[in-house]
């Protein structure tokens, strides 16, 4: 008999014992005589055997103790991107300390991603939805485990998600500029709609596709304009959060007759890009141009100067997903939870008001 045609039943055949009995061998051992469980085990070493899958056992159990986390990016996002790696960090503690498992589930391609999430053996879904989230949650539910979903782009109050208060998050970033004493602003969004990059106008932001950029947006400008800063005299370039495309809108934007003394990030990765792209064209940040951020990555502190930022509660969110997946208490509305302004150098009262 081959070794992988073994199966439980050829065990106990073997042995002279029942199935049940060859069973609980591996499954309750505690409960089979010593000298009948020596003998099965010696039966199922002989015929190669090495016992019942773990995978099987748990299945049956409905249980397999992990969670999933995906997202629609290809495996390196997770250690790439600065949101996503803290965000991770923040799961994986709170996943440590109750002895939970973690599997990253992503890819860029929907058949793969489609196959990922059908195969995960996990008891539900954390989805980072910075991209794809219609995808993610589509694919999720057809696996019918409980999911949260973080960072949604959408505003379907039927999907279950966490998101931070993005438009009040932008209003105290920009208030906080504004108070300094600055009066000429840039702002290099995130992603608004699909395969675009470039300045985008008042109109492209009111249709954009992506709420969370959006809503950032419309934050900004609720909060210059009581300032008398209109929000047709803000420029506003789309990126898609990478090097390239922010170096693209800051030469956009210091293009201007008058450029901006302040620039308004829509995440830390642009930011801390845009620090050193001034840096590297000799404006000091913040003698020169004040920059803030959004999100609260780690790294924002440990730049010089450090990154004023409008900062997400990293552990609460973890804990609050964690939680609603292992004990399947997904939230019946969308959750919200407020950022915190954290003042560093990356600001200051512009040159002109010194």
């Amino acid at each position: 008999m081959a070794k992988g045609t073994v199966r439980l039943a050829d065990v106990a055949k073997a042995a002279g014992v029942s199935q049940g009995t060859a069973s609980n061998v591996f499954s309750r051992p505690d409960v089979v005589r010593e000298e009948v469980r020596e003998h099965v085990l010696e039966t199922a070493k002989r015929l190669g055997y090495a016992g019942p899958s773990l995978t099987g056992r748990l299945l049956r159990a409905g249980k397999v103790n992990a969670i999933g986390v995906a997202a629609v990016e290809p495996l390196a996002y997770f250690f790439d991107d600065p949101w996503a790696r803290a965000l991770l960090a923040a799961v994986s503690q709170v996943c440590d300390a109750s002895g939970t498992g973690l599997a990253l589930v992503s890819a860029k391609d929907r058949q793969t991603l489609d196959w990922n999430i059908k195969s995960a053996l996990v008891d539900g879904f954390i989805l980072l939805c910075v991209e794809g989230g219609e995808k993610l949650v589509q694919l999720t539910r057809e696996r019918q485990l409980p999911f949260i979903a973080l960072a949604l782009n959408d505003d379907d109050p039927s999907i279950a998600s966490i998101s931070v208060d993005n438009l009040g998050g932008a209003a105290v970033a920009a208030r906080h500029l504004a108070e300094l004493g600055h009066k000429r602003f840039g702002v290099l969004a995130t992603e608004l709609s699909d395969d675009h990059v470039g300045p985008v106008g008042v109109a492209e932001i009111e249709r954009a596709i992506y709420s969370t950029s959006r809503d950032r947006a419309l934050g900004y400008w609720q909060a210059l304009e009581a300032f008398g800063i209109r929000r047709e005299n803000v420029p506003i370039y789309e990126t898609t959060n990478d090097k390239p495309s922010v170096e693209a809108g800051l030469d956009f934007l210091f293009s201007a007759p008058e450029p901006p003394t302040a620039i308004l990030a829509m995440s830390d990765n642009i930011a801390l890009l845009a620090i050193n792209w001034l840096r590297a064209r000799g404006l000091s940040v913040p003698q020169d141009v004040s920059v803030i951020g959004f999100d609260g990555v780690p790294e924002g502190g440990m730049v010089e100067p450090g990154l004023t930022t409008m900062a997400q509660p990293f552990a609460e969110i973890a804990q609050r997903a964690v939680k609603a997946v292992l004990e399947d208490a997904v939230p019946v509305e969308r959750e919200m939870i407020d950022v915190t302004l954290v003042v560093r150098g990356s600001t200051a009262v512009p040159k002109d008001n010194r």
